[in-house]
């Protein structure tokens, strides 16, 4: 009969020993029980008898039964550990409470359910005194398992709906078992003492699930019971004072702290490649992404939206983590330790090699990214004023990360330590105990400032490592294709087995490659949220940055503040670099503000003094690339940030120009063809911004105001690029040409061997390559001479420009009209960028333009002093090719009066030579051995050169060409002495022949008239 139904005439005495036989599962008395489960305590029956009392169990009696069952050992037919015991007897206990709340008398009921609570005590204290010392009762179980037994328990509490996998892997069949309330009161009001073997072992066993895990394993599970413990003080405290929290050792790297540490392994569970010993299972790019080109776009996008919501989950419930752990004043100091120690230990994730080994998967660094953007959220607001707590004094004076290795945006290393020792006491007491202060001074910052730096770092080395990454592999699919075209061909020329087996790599590798590719895609750029995040955090890096100088204005402070020179220069370079990624997926800057962005581009890209590397404010320029309103695209988003901002108005153009004059001297070994791809992004730019009228009208203004100072140097450096592009892609047509004879040749090409053949092979592609490069720039080049010269011809006829730029035109007009020109025809032309006709009109162009501004007529002279490249005759043939090609008459008429122009100046500058004569070399400039007309005294090697000759040279570079020390056009000394030497040289020659002419007149006049005295009349 059921306990709840008790009859009248049984005792309180008599129910609570039923209830507690029914919960321990023991008897007193030796009674023929059916049930094997209950064990009969025949020495404890004995022990009551003899000290006189009743063969009942009661409350007394409750601990002692307890203790002698967990002690004995047992013929039961299904023996149980200890522990499996104590779970049992709080699960029936919680089963009798739940019958004991339909009893009618109140007074019993009240009893017995302190009867059944003190059981349900008594059976929690002894698991923790079990599990807190496992010897202490006998255990046939014990050595089946190493993991905690109450893993399953854990398990079962944080079950959900989701879960994809059972608990298998805990160690015990129990996880199934629901056991309502146990852990809650096992957990709480414990002592640290007592729980924190119990919590050690627990939290090791979910690290050893989750070691091996990846985005499609098992690890939400063990997250929430994670979570779950976290969630009780006690399970708090073990967790940061747990050895591993943060692992020591004298071998301690970066890979160590994510594999050993409590935290590391739920941090390394993701779906980017890793190293294949450390590499999660199952191997989502082999599971998802193998074999990909054949699946549907559709599989494609349901895999990528599954990873990007387990990585999600993730992400929450780690910053979840972290924020129970922050939010307790007790444990927060061991959380920011844990992060600096994992950003100390993983620098050497920032080089373009990482060693696997040493360093922390690029999963981890993603993930933690993630989470700290998640814990920036309540101060990421740009306008908040959260942002003050900010202090930048704390990469000078913080101890927990170390800046000092950094890179700054302006200032050495040596500079730095000069500010802090000029700003900090100088006496040697003081000195002493500035890292005592500074390991103080690291808990007075708020942890928005610690926040703040930490995460700036952690992306540094997670989110935009995995970008650079994600560019690396793009690149490595890219060559290996093109290696694979390679190949292929060959091996349709002549097939052979080894060809044959370099393909099936290179397949495979693309293979590889490709998986690798769309496991990055999957986990970062398919999720927008994370991107935004990313946004958000470099809006508000760039408004408290700019606001070391006082706001978004200019001009910039004359002397750049030391607490911004000192930043690390990777704050900038990030932001530039996820701003470059984020442009090129579709839609994510939708809902960016990207003003300040803008803003702080115009302000920084052209001034050295406040960012050194030019490398860096070229990656500003390719930002604003990215940005353009595209011809076709006439209501982009971006437009306003062009045409709308006054910043942009005002500075644009000009920051745009003198940084392509920057350029040129980067300081690096590859400086000279780093200069063209960086002045690519700058030309497309200025071509635009052209077509927009308030910034040609800036441009038109700059021409004006710099034409002797940034606007010619950005004229000097457009000309000699030009110059070299054309140049450079004319001998490689030549040089193609020559390879494509030597393979059209089949006989001969077969008969090579293979080696060779794949050699030459790959130069003609190479070739190929290289052609369609620099012709695409050297065409960008001279399209903006063309559009720029038909408004600004002032800065090119000066006398330091006029003769370079007509040597140019000459030079390119020679090619493409001259008896060489059909060397230069290609079957396909567009193929490599090469438009000879639109080359020919912009050239052509280019001559009229600078003839309708030539209001002193001094281009045509110019012209013709080109003793390389000029002759009247191409002029003659340029204007036959225009008609054929349908250029405008107009354009014709005026080509061919300049042409005209240009030999009547050819005819008098053979006139000027003759009437000089032999020169003096006192006269002649010694750079071009011509007649100087303004001679100048180099102050350092004391040479007398022609002023617009050097300044010429200077416009390239600043030095003396003589002895290579600096100099600039201010610093040339007027030789008026040999100045006026040289004038009075001219007049006198002139003079001479002016004599020998009227000489020669009044000869021949005597000789006509003596002629007209001695010849007859006619008749």
């Amino acid at each position: 009969m059921s306990t709840t139904t008790a009859k009248p005439q049984r005792s309180p005495e008599e129910i609570e020993d039923i209830i507690l036989r029914k919960i321990f599962l023991v008897t007193l008395t030796d009674s023929m029980v059916n049930d094997t489960r209950i064990v009969y305590l025949q020495m404890t029956a004995a022990e009551i008898l003899s000290e006189g009392a009743e063969l009942r169990l009661s409350t007394d009696l409750m601990e002692r039964v307890l203790v002698d069952r967990l002690s004995g050992t047992f013929n039961n037919s299904s023996p149980e550990s200890p522990f499996q015991y104590l779970i049992g007897v709080y699960r029936r206990a919680y089963d009798e409470g739940k019958k004991i709340s339909n009893m009618k008398d109140k007074s019993v009921r009240a009893q017995m359910e302190l009867v059944v609570n003190q059981a349900k005590k008594l059976a929690v204290s002894y698991c923790r005194i079990h599990l807190g010392n496992p010897d202490m009762f006998p255990d046939p179980e014990r050595t089946k398992s190493n993991v905690s037994p109450l893993l399953p328990l854990v398990f079962n509490e944080v079950s959900s709906s989701i879960d994809q996998f059972s608990s298998s892997g805990s160690g015990s069949s129990s996880g199934g078992v629901s056991c309502p309330g146990f852990l809650d009161e096992l957990f709480k009001d414990s002592d640290f003492e007592t729980m924190e073997p119990i919590l050690k072992q627990l939290y090791e066993d979910l690290r050893g699930i989750v070691l091996k895990c990846s985005a499609l394993g098992n690890f939400q599970q063990p997250l929430r019971a994670l979570m779950y413990l976290i969630s009780f003080p006690v399970g708090v405290r073990a967790l940061v004072s747990h050895p591993w929290w943060i692992p020591k050792g004298a071998y301690l790297n970066g890979r160590v702290i994510e594999m050993t540490s409590i935290l590391g392994p739920f941090f390394h569970v993701s779906a980017l490649p890793d190293q294949s010993i450390f590499k999660g299972q199952p191997d989502v790019g082999q599971q998802c992404f193998s074999e990909s080109s054949t699946r549907r776009p559709a599989d494609l996008l349901s895999l990528f939206t599954t990873i990007k919501t387990v990585m999600n989950n993730l992400y929450d419930g780690l910053a979840e983590i972290l924020r129970s752990l922050l939010k307790n004043t007790g444990t927060r100091e061991n959380v920011l330790q844990y992060i600096a120690e994992v950003i100390n230990k993983n620098a050497s994730r920032a080089h373009i090699q990482v060693d696997p080994i040493s360093s922390a998967s690029s999963g981890m660094f993603v993930n933690l990214s993630a989470v700290m953007l998640r814990l920036c959220e309540p101060f990421l607001d740009a306008n908040s004023t959260k942002k003050d707590k900010i202090d930048p004094k704390y990469v000078f004076y913080g101890s927990r990360l170390n800046f000092k290795e950094l890179t700054a945006l302006h200032a050495s290393s040596e500079e730095v330590t000069e500010w802090l020792n000029k700003n900090n006491p100088t006496n040697s007491s003081e000195r002493e105990n500035i890292a005592a202060r500074s390991q103080h001074e690291s808990t007075s910052y708020s942890f928005i400032c610690e926040c703040f730096f930490m995460t700036a770092r952690v992306l540094n080395l997670g989110l935009l490592k995995a970008f650079s990454d994600f560019k690396h592999l793009v690149q490595d699919i890219s060559r290996c294709e093109d290696n694979l075209s390679t190949l292929k061909t060959m091996q349709e020329q002549a097939p052979s087995p080894r060809l044959a087996q370099d393909i099936a790599r290179l397949e495979k590798e693309i293979d590889s490659f490709t998986q690798e590719k769309l496991c990055y895609e999957a986990q970062i750029l398919r999720d927008g949220g994370l991107l935004q995040h990313a946004l958000s955090f470099y809006q508000l890096m760039v408004v408290w940055l700019v606001g070391r100088l006082g706001g978004f204005k200019m001009p910039l402070p004359q002397s750049c503040p030391m607490e911004f020179a000192c930043m690390p220069e990777h704050f900038v370079e990030d932001i530039m670099e996820l701003l470059i990624f984020a442009s090129r997926i579709p839609r994510a800057l939708d809902g960016v503000k990207l003003d300040e962005f803008m803003n702080f581009i115009i302000m920084f890209m052209a001034s050295p003094e406040y960012i050194r590397n030019p490398y860096l404010r070229a990656k500003m320029v390719e930002v604003l690339n990215c940005w353009m309103p595209r011809r076709s695209d006439t209501s982009s988003v971006t437009s306003s940030l062009f045409e709308g901002d006054q910043l942009s108005v005002q500075y644009l153009v000009k920051n745009l120009l003198k940084l392509y004059v920057d350029i040129e001297f980067t300081g690096s070994h590859t400086q000279f063809y780093d200069k063209f791809n960086i002045r690519h992004n700058i030309a497309e730019l200025l071509e635009y911004l052209w077509q927009v009228p308030v910034h040609q009208n800036a441009w038109k203004q700059i021409a004006k105001e710099e034409e002797k100072g940034v606007y010619l140097n950005f004229l000097n450096f457009l000309i000699n690029d030009s110059i070299f592009l054309l140049d450079e892609s004319l001998n490689k047509i030549l040089e193609l040409k020559e390879l494509e004879a030597e393979m059209s040749n089949t006989i001969e090409w077969e008969q090579r061997p293979a080696q060779e053949r794949q050699e030459r092979t790959r130069l003609f592609h190479s070739q190929e390559n290289i052609i369609r490069i620099d012709m695409k720039l050297a065409m960008e080049d001279v399209s903006m001479l063309a559009f720029s010269t038909e408004q600004i011809t002032a800065p090119f006829l000066l006398p330091e420009m006029v003769e370079r730029v007509a040597s140019m035109l000459n030079y390119f007009l020679l090619q493409l009209v001259g008896p060489q020109r059909k060397s230069l025809s290609l079957k396909d032309p567009e193929k490599y960028e090469f438009r000879p006709k639109q080359l020919l009109k912009q050239i052509v162009n280019i001559y009229v333009h600078l003839a309708n501004g030539d209001h002193e007529n001094i281009f045509p002279s110019a012209i013709t002093k080109d003793g390389r490249s000029y002759n009247d005759q191409i002029f003659t043939e340029a204007s036959n090719v225009l008609r054929r090609i349908g250029e405008d008459p107009r354009i014709i008429n005026a080509f061919d009066d300049l042409g005209k122009k240009a030999k009547a100046a050819a005819s008098e500058a053979m006139d000027a030579e003759a009437i000089l004569g032999d020169i003096p070399d006192e006269f002649l400039d010694p750079i071009q051995y011509t007649l100087m007309k303004d001679p100048v005294i180099l102050p350092s090697s004391r040479m007398i050169v022609d002023r617009p000759v050097i300044q010429r040279h200077l416009l390239s570079d600043a030095s003396d060409p003589f002895n290579r020390s600096h100099l600039t056009p201010d610093m040339l000394i007027p030789d008026t002495q040999l100045k006026q030497k040289i004038e009075e040289f001219v007049r006198s020659q002139q003079s001479k022949q002016r004599s020998e002419d009227m000489s020669m007149q009044s000869s021949s006049k005597s000789t006509i008239q003596s002629m007209d005295g001695s010849m007859p009349l006619i008749d």
